[in-house]
């Protein structure tokens, strides 16, 4: 199974210390998170870049393909 949330962000060193300084937060406030905030996966995606379906896959379905992508 993929990584997802935070264990996503816990997964790769150093990414909670850069997503807290960008928020204007400290480190242990984002350690303290069992997910990731709705008001703050935006955030979080620009910063990261990953997509806010796989930081809330329960909040953001994956966006469909269209069908010239499919092929």
């Amino acid at each position: 199974m993929a990584l997802t949330g935070m264990a996503l962000l816990r997964s790769e060193r150093g990414l909670m210390a850069r997503v807290a300084a960008e928020l204007g937060i400290a480190r242990s406030a984002v350690a303290m998170w069992t997910n990731i905030p709705p008001e703050r996966v935006p955030d979080v995606e620009r910063i990261t870049g990953f997509p806010r379906h796989v930081l809330r896959p329960d909040l953001w379905e994956e966006p469909a393909q269209r069908p010239c992508e499919a092929a």
